[in-house]
């Protein structure tokens, strides 16, 4: 069926100029200038709750003492996947090390209820052509995904060595013996040649810094360390019946409480659904994966999809191009597409395609507000729902029972926009707007540290390179590496996602590319018999310069956003979570990591020979 662009209010029902003022004026009201220090690290009874595993024991092991070739640190979907490219490649003496009690990272940490996809499975699922699998339904639910991320793990043997309930503590490079000491919580000291920072964007829950929150005497924990015990009911089965009698309370409405909210507001005697900023929530189409439908498709229809998701959510369709994906994420180039195929698709400048882009926005956030009045039944609770930002803001999101929710006699929202945040917690609940809520528990829906400082997004207490110097204090002016990957003065060490790369809409799909590109360097550096690897002063900084260059300044558009991890909290200086991405694109990038892979050469990179006597 042909996906087929939204009814939108018209440009010329609404002023833009006022909407524009409105965004500025809701998000000046949200601004905390604490930015990401409003949120503090987790100590004490704190660190139980946020660190301990609530889904399996952990299991008491003697320490380990090695010398491996390659430490893969993190057991999300960047891990497994760095497992796979060198398991592909033949460098099979890897250990996966993660805190958690397996595989899975985010989907391992994360079971609340209501948890899925929040885009296409199938662009998100990574493996699907060479697996066979094909996921039940466009989003798939959270305990479907770690069990594929499981079948995968069990299917190529990235199991058979892995480490979990194992925190690293520190990463320390060893010229002696030219590889890194890996130590752990579990006395282990593992000496890796390689190490693949494998940890993930979305690692470290946030605790917000409420004042008087170690007075609270209720129940508190993060929706990313959910307890079923207190709650009753399973990730398959959120029949949260033994919250029956209790008086909860959320703190957030992003992306993690639009899919648990529905939950709470149908099994709690009483929901508080604390908000500073609401999100926008589209109808979730999710319809079961048709076996017709699949039986059409060719190869290469995965990769085919992702480039057709791109396009439509950081690029723009091609002339003619349909949307295959048919969401949310990518009703505005839809629209857009729309309007230039009905002018016969004419050659505009890229200033104006934008200048038009940010019109069909507006008028895409009408709908989405128009959307809160048709579903909720109070006026001032669906003025508060309604979002006043432009559309990439705020992560989106699509659910159908999240605004019905507010309907019920058991849900109060409490907007706390004009205090920006909860004001305090009392021994017996919360204090909003001047008011004292009751509660038997508090539920953090606030999210994971993507972007505070890199020690605390990243938990390890230490990464020290040659010379004795600090990863955090050698980037602590910003940025410098060789493709994002590597940085000089920390030889053998790779970095995945967001330093200095291009993005991709589908976050795996990224992720993936960055392993297929380390697991190359890995298996050229061994087979060349090199010692070490990093990148020369002089390519390095060009490297920088390069991205620098032809950088694209999203600085106006993130300072006028609201508050989110999204912008840094929008400091002072608003920054992206997403460190210095690629200017001229993925497609670009990809391209030129390709030239450089087919060079052969390893440009850029220098290569330590072992010590005469050590060949």
């Amino acid at each position: 069926m042909t996906c087929q662009p939204t009814d939108t209010p018209p440009a010329d029902s609404f002023d833009i100029d006022a909407l524009r003022a409105r965004y500025r004026l809701e998000r000046d009201k949200r601004v905390n200038r604490a930015t990401t220090d409003q949120y503090v690290r987790a100590t004490g009874d704190f660190e139980e709750i946020y660190e301990a595993d609530p889904h399996s024991p952990v299991v008491a092991r003697l320490p380990i003492e090695e010398d491996l070739d390659v430490a893969i640190l993190g057991g999300g979907w960047t891990g497994v996947l760095a497992a796979y490219h060198l398991g592909q490649r033949g460098v099979s003496t890897f250990r996966v090390i993660d805190h958690a009690g397996g595989f899975g990272g985010v989907w391992y940490w994360n079971r609340y209820p209501g948890l899925s996809c929040d885009n296409d499975a199938y662009c998100y699922l990574p493996l699907l052509e060479e697996t066979g699998f094909m996921p039940s339904k466009k989003f798939a639910d959270g305990y479907e995904i770690r069990a594929y991320m499981n079948t995968i793990a069990d299917r190529f043997g990235l199991g058979e060595n892995a480490l979990f309930h194992t925190r690293v503590t520190g990463l320390r490079w060893d010229d002696a013996i030219q590889r890194w000491h890996v130590t752990t919580d579990r006395g282990d000291d593992i000496r890796a040649r390689f190490v693949i920072m494998a940890n993930g964007l979305l690692n470290i829950p946030k605790l917000p810094g409420v004042p008087g929150i170690a007075d609270f005497k209720g129940k508190i924990f993060h929706t990313g360390r959910w307890d079923y015990d207190y709650t009753g009911g399973t990730p398959e089965d959120p029949a949260l019946e033994k919250l029956a009698d209790k008086r909860v309370a959320i703190i957030g409405t992003g992306a993690t409480a639009v899919q648990a909210v529905p939950f709470l507001g149908r099994h709690a005697a009483q929901l508080y659904v604390i908000q500073r900023t609401p999100s926008t929530v589209d109808k979730r189409v999710n319809p079961p994966t048709d076996p017709e439908w699949v039986k059409t498709l060719e190869p290469g229809w995965q990769k085919a999809r992702q480039e057709n998701f791109h396009r439509a959510a950081m690029e723009r369709f091609r002339p003619g191009e349909p949307d295959l994906i048919c969401d949310i994420w990518t009703e505005i180039s839809r629209n857009m597409s729309a309007e230039l195929a009905a002018e016969g698709w004419p050659d505009i400048a890229i200033g104006d395609y934008y200048a038009r882009r940010e019109v069909v926005d507006y008028r895409v956030m009408e709908r989405l507000r128009a959307r809160v009045d048709e579903l909720v039944d109070d006026p001032a609770t669906a003025e508060s729902l309604k979002p006043w930002y432009r559309f990439l803001c705020k992560r989106p999101a699509s659910n159908d029972a999240f605004y019905p929710t507010f309907n019920r006699p058991n849900v109060t929202l409490i907007d706390v926009a004009a205090t920006r945040g909860v004001e305090r917690l009392t021994e017996q609940g919360f204090v909003a707007n001047g008011t004292e809520y009751p509660i038997d528990c508090l539920i953090f829906a606030s999210g994971f540290e993507a972007s505070s400082s890199l020690d605390r997004r990243w938990g390890i207490a230490e990464i020290v390179g040659r010379d004795g110097v600090s990863l955090y204090d050698h980037w602590r002016d910003g940025f410098t590496s060789l493709h994002g990957m590597m940085t000089r003065g920390f030889p053998n060490m790779f970095f995945t996602g967001y330093v200095q790369s291009a993005l991709n809409s589908s976050t795996t799909e990224q992720m993936s590319r960055h392993d297929y590109h380390i697991a190359y360097i890995i298996r050229q550096a061994m087979e060349r018999g090199a010692v070490a690897v990093e990148p020369s002063a002089d390519e390095e900084s060009a490297w920088v310069a390069h991205i620098r260059e032809t950088a694209v300044d999203a600085s106006q558009f993130l300072s006028e956003c609201t508050p989110s991890y999204f912008n840094g909290e929008n400091s002072e200086k608003p920054k992206s979570y997403a460190g210095e991405p690629y200017g001229p694109g993925w497609h670009a990038f990809e391209a030129l990591l390709q030239a450089w892979r087919d060079a052969g050469d390893l440009r850029g990179l220098e290569l330590t020979p072992p010590a005469r006597g050590d060949a």
